[in-house]
């Protein structure tokens, strides 16, 4: 099927395994959505397990299943889903398809390519590890239409970790990276230890208004 035309602000192409099966999420002016989970390798050999939603009128035509290997374009959407247990509004991502696409082979295909282009709205958090790693989160707003931002959690190392932590909240910024997930446990009041999945983007490069103005950029220096 064509492909969109893409925001250039906020880009998303994954290529990987379909490992679940389609779930309905939401209505829309009478048009469906669905979510789903695709295993998407890193170089690495380790995978990430990602979540997709797509519309219903994507599906049609095709017979995507568990198993299937695709390529998706679209963007990197969050909403704040209220979870139960912890009392709270949760931050969540997922991987918003415009297009999809089943393949035979994933061969000269990078399988993880997100760019973004936002602004920095809350002080990024510099740490080092115990073994000397050093480490940046980032939160990051990027514009959509309608007045909208999806607010996207990013992690820097190294240089680019650095870099990050001399940033401001209202920086404009770009990065481009992978869209990982990564699991940690969290432990309740009462002593009980969930199981817990983060999404986030891990930055390779790092671009802003003043590098972009003098050909510079900031690239993962580890």
């Amino acid at each position: 099927m064509p492909q969109e035309s893409l925001p250039t602000n906020n880009s998303a192409s994954i290529v990987g395994k379909i490992v679940s099966g389609f779930t309905f999420s939401h209505e829309v002016y009478g048009e469906g959505f669905f979510t789903f989970n695709t295993e998407v390798l890193r170089l690495s050999e380790a995978s990430d397990i990602l979540p997709v939603t797509i519309s219903e009128r994507l599906l049609e035509g095709d017979h995507f299943e568990e198993g299937s290997l695709i390529h998706i374009s679209g963007q990197i959407r969050s909403y704040n889903n209220y979870v139960e247990v912890d009392k709270r509004n949760k931050l969540v991502l997922t991987v918003f398809a415009r297009d999809i696409e089943k393949l035979e082979s994933d061969e000269n295909l990078n399988p993880n390519e997100i760019v973004l282009n936002g602004f920095i709205c809350k002080q990024p958090v510099y740490r080092t590890t115990p073994f000397g790693r050093e480490i940046a989160d980032l939160l990051l707003a990027v514009n959509r239409s309608y007045n909208k931002s999806d607010y996207i959690p990013c992690i820097a190392w190294g240089r680019n970790a650095r870099f990050a932590g001399r940033l401001k909240i209202g920086d404009h910024i770009r990065v481009y990276g992978r869209m990982q997930s990564r699991a940690y446990q969290k432990k309740k009041d009462d002593g009980e230890v969930l199981e817990k999945i983060a999404y986030e983007v891990s930055i390779s490069k790092i671009e802003t208004d003043a590098s972009l103005a003098h050909g510079e950029q900031k690239e993962d220096g580890q």
